[in-house]
Parts: C-alpha cells; sequence; structure tokens
C-alpha cells in the first residue's frame, strides 16, 4: 500500500548546487539552491527566484559556476543559503570561502569546493524562475581526482538535499554499471 503527500518537491537525489557570480563591483557572491540538473548535453537549469542577489549578478554578468556542495563543507554551503548577499554582501568570506576568477567565464570559482561547472547564461524567463546555463567547461581539483585522471565521487563526497526530512545526506556507494547491467534482460 502506498501513502499520498499531495503535491511537494519530494525527488531523490536533489543535488547541492552552490551558484557563484559577481556582482556589478566585482564582488563574489553564492547561493545554495537544490532545483537544478542537467538538462541538455552542455546545459544546466536551476529554479532561481528573481529577487535573489545572484540572479541579478548572472543577468548583469552573463556568467556563474555552479559547484558540487560536499559534505565536508556542508556548513559553509547551508550557510550561503540561508543568508542573503542582499543583506551579508561578505557572506562568502564569513563562510570562510575564497574564490578565484575563472579563466573562461566572468564568475567565481570556490577554492574550497572541488568541483564546477563553469557557465554562460544562455536565457532566464522570471515568470517561470527558470535559468539556463552553457556549460563552457567542468574543473576538477586534482584531490577528487582518480587514478585515471577522472573525477571520483568517493572522493568528491557530494551531498543531496533530504526534502522531507530537511537534511543533507552523502551519497552512498556504487549500486551498478549504467548501460550494462540492464543488458542482462535482454
Amino acid at each position: 500500500m502506498r501513502k499520498n503527500f499531495g503535491a511537494k518537491a519530494y525527488l531523490y537525489p536533489q543535488p547541492v548546487l552552490i551558484i557563484a557570480s559577481y556582482d556589478e563591483d566585482g564582488t563574489p557572491d553564492a547561493m545554495n539552491a537544490a532545483w537544478g540538473g542537467i538538462s541538455d548535453d552542455t546545459q544546466i537549469s536551476i529554479c532561481l527566484s528573481a529577487e535573489h542577489k545572484t540572479v541579478k549578478n548572472i543577468l548583469g554578468r552573463k556568467a556563474f559556476t555552479v559547484s558540487m556542495a560536499d559534505a565536508a563543507h556542508v556548513t559553509a554551503c547551508d550557510y550561503v543559503g540561508i543568508v542573503s548577499a542582499n543583506d551579508v554582501p561578505d557572506k562568502l568570506a564569513r563562510a570562510g570561502f575564497h574564490t578565484v576568477k575563472s579563466d573562461l567565464v566572468d564568475a567565481p570559482l570556490i577554492e574550497e569546493l572541488p568541483m564546477a561547472l563553469e557557465c554562460r547564461l544562455v536565457s532566464y524567463d522570471a515568470e517561470s524562475c527558470r535559468l539556463v546555463g552553457e556549460i563552457v567547461n567542468v574543473s576538477a581539483d586534482e584531490r577528487i581526482l582518480d587514478e585515471d585522471g577522472k573525477i571520483d565521487p568517493a572522493r568528491l563526497q557530494p551531498i543531496t538535499f533530504d526534502p522531507v526530512h530537511l537534511t543533507y545526506l552523502k551519497l552512498g556507494e556504487k549500486a551498478g554499471n549504467a548501460f550494462r547491467d540492464g543488458l542482462a534482460l535482454k
């Protein structure tokens, strides 16, 4: 038997995305968002309401980065989601984050978060709150790469948002092989 919960934004996993941008003065800003994902081979879509300073920054600079929040920085990642840069302009510094400018887009990379998508703005619809970015690069710190030079999720330790219990969870162990295990049923 199933229990009905009604219309809720319940989906597992929900990535914890840290969206970073520069404001008009070049001050770095970042926010936490869970409603986002890959929407094409080189595109990401994120639901962000227009009143966020980050959205204003992205519309002004036409660029942003999306870092994967990780278990090692859960407190800082949560903080940038609960404090607005409209009220606390130095919230990145208060979170203990440091930034460097991306070489490819006009947006900051957060040094402490080891994986990021570097994006150019494709579109933003204020009515639906849908922000679309073109992924021009994925950068990863060498500390999360495996012996073959690929991103290792076990080293990255990305977190996911649990919308039911309002918690963050670490992603678990390997469960199977994509595009291979299902061949057994052919």
